[in-house]
């Protein structure tokens, strides 16, 4: 069970796009890297492709950042916040905010 899942609204805590917010289209387990909508945009130099249809020149794309960089947002008290786990009575495991023990998976 990972700390970080896809939908879940995250804040940048380190790097050049500290305090942004985003939601989280996809995570890579694999490489313990989430991407995040318009955070971490890079300008990449494409070459057009004629058979697929996509042009050419320099597009801005998101690129995966590590998980390590980013931290849960907890609404209840508007700042980042780090996530454990708890087993509830009837055996499921869910997620919670460390700071106020508020569940995160409903």
């Amino acid at each position: 069970m990972n700390k970080i899942k896809k939908g879940d609204d995250v804040v940048v805590i380190t790097g050049k796009d500290k305090g942004k917010r985003g939601t989280v289209v996809r995570v890579f387990p694999e490489d313990d890297r989430v991407l995040v909508e318009n955070v971490n945009l890079v300008k990449k130099h494409q070459k057009a492709n004629p058979n697929l249809g996509t042009p050419g020149g320099i597009i801005e794309k998101e690129m995966p950042m590590h998980v390590s960089n980013v931290a849960l947002f907890n609404p209840a008290t508007g700042k980042p916040d780090h996530v454990g786990y708890k087993t509830l009575e009837d055996g499921r495991k869910v997620r919670i905010f460390k700071s106020n023990g508020e569940v995160l998976d409903a």
